[in-house]
């Protein structure tokens, strides 16, 4: 077997109907910057450089339960963001679009829906 050859994790890369909508929603989030943008794809960075989070529009989009049930689209991914205080950034979370979801398995922890419906968590480093 040959050596591994070079490798870097660049983007994560989110569905949604419409990726203009959703890299604004988290450019806002997050306070990142736009790197990239196309009709259908959008990749923001953040400040400094570093892994990149993109947004692709899929015509079929169907966003994941949460929680999963039998049946339904399943979550294949979500987003972990740290915060410095969970009441605050679920606040701001929500004021731009986000929904806290109905289902909350932490006390630590807040779980949202982005505005395609994506998971994301919002959580304070012990």
């Amino acid at each position: 077997m040959d050596a591994r050859p070079s490798m870097s994790l660049r983007a994560t890369v989110l569905g949604a109907p419409d990726a203009g909508l959703l890299a604004r929603f988290y450019q806002q989030l997050l306070g990142w910057e736009t790197a990239e943008e196309e009709p259908g794809w959008v990749r923001l960075q953040p400040p400094g450089g570093g892994t990149c989070l993109s947004f692709q529009s899929e015509g079929l989009y169907t966003p994941p339960l949460w929680p999963a049930r039998p049946g339904s689209q399943q979550m294949t991914a979500h987003l972990d963001i740290q915060v410095d205080d969970l009441d605050s950034a679920s606040a701001y979370a929500q004021s731009l679009g986000a929904a806290l979801a109905g289902h909350q398995p932490q006390d630590d922890v807040r779980v949202h829906l982005d505005p395609a419906g994506n998971p994301f968590c919002l959580f304070v480093a012990p």
